[in-house]
């Protein structure tokens, strides 16, 4: 008789409770497992009224959150989920050291390029994961996130081939009702989602607010998208990552289905916080000139995201 499968007992911190983090982290406390919430700003709230994620297809509330104001006061937990937006990065320095033990894995569920190799300069590349999230969510208010349409993970390992403790976490994704699969090659996955990324949540900022509905019905715009997949699709074939030029379909396929979708660059500059430039724009711009490619559309978009964000931080008197 074949021996049934056994899930680890995971106990797992969320460090950055938004719309991912808090999405997610609260789809695997409400199916029963470990989960420990950082909440800095909203804690009074969230203690109070819980996390609530409300659609179409889902309506759920996890009444009683385990959040805390520190990681301190979380400790050592087996997996920790990193869903602050990557210009906050120097502050895991401080966050994430308590939530450590010997084989604590940090599985990133940012966006862009380059928070599994900062993480793995801090904290040891053998505990590094990344994880995409291919999902259509914003945070409407403290502990509310809406989600308008379902979507799937994908989790990797950091310059490895999968492992069992990848699949591990997968089932722990899936058993809470999340589609979860398994990447052979994270690097990959990376360059595939910054074909959407790129051209739809950089737009929706230098058009002055257009979500994605509005940017496929005018055909200039679906023009310029077009050609910013097509760059970062060369430039991830320059990287050694192959894409197929049909990336660039699929991903507009999808985001036809998507409806009136604000990207979640345009919730971020709509609400005065700092843009993900480096991470979304710049670092795989860098890589990709690096490597060959020619990236014009990028470059130009590029430094206008540049140029919108020092406006803002630094007004004409």
């Amino acid at each position: 008789m074949r021996a049934r499968y056994v899930l680890p007992d995971f106990r797992i911190a969320v460090v950055g409770t938004g719309a991912i983090g808090g999405y997610y982290g609260a789809k695997l406390a409400y199916l029963g497992r470990d989960v420990h919430f950082l909440v800095r700003g909203d804690l009074r709230r969230v203690q109070r009224s819980g996390i609530r994620i409300r659609g179409k297809a889902e309506n759920i509330r996890l009444a009683k959150v385990k959040c805390y104001s520190a990681t301190a006061d979380i400790g050592p937990c087996d997996l920790v989920l990193i869903a602050v937006k990557s210009t906050a990065n120097a502050a895991l320095s401080d966050l994430i050291p308590p939530l450590l033990h010997e084989r604590t894995m940090l599985l990133t569920l940012q966006n862009g390029l380059g928070n599994e190799e900062f993480l793995a300069r801090h904290f040891g590349a053998e505990r590094v994961l990344g994880g995409l999230c291919f999902i259509c969510l914003n945070r409407v208010s403290p502990g509310v996130i809406e989600h308008y349409d379902h979507g799937r993970l994908v989790v990797g390992e950091y310059n490895r081939y999968p492992a069992a403790r990848t699949h591990d976490i997968s089932w722990e994704f899936k058993r809470c009702g999340v589609v979860c699969t398994v990447a052979q090659n994270l690097g990959l996955e990376r360059w595939r989602k910054l074909v959407w990324n790129v051209p739809f949540n950089g737009l929706a900022v230098v058009t002055g607010g257009l979500d994605t509905a509005a940017i496929l019905a005018r055909d200039d715009l679906r023009a310029t998208a077009l050609e910013l997949m097509d760059e970062v699709i060369g430039a991830a074939n320059k990287c050694g990552y192959p894409l197929p030029t049909a990336a660039a379909l699929d991903q507009m396929k999808r985001t036809e289905t998507m409806g009136a979708y604000r990207p979640s660059t345009l919730i971020d500059f709509a609400a005065g916080r700092a843009l993900e430039i480096e991470a979304i724009w710049g670092e795989p711009l860098r890589r990709g000139i690096a490597a060959g490619a020619e990236m014009p559309r990028l470059t130009a978009l590029h430094a206008q995201l540049e140029a919108i964000d020092q406006a803002r931080q630094h007004p004409a008197k």
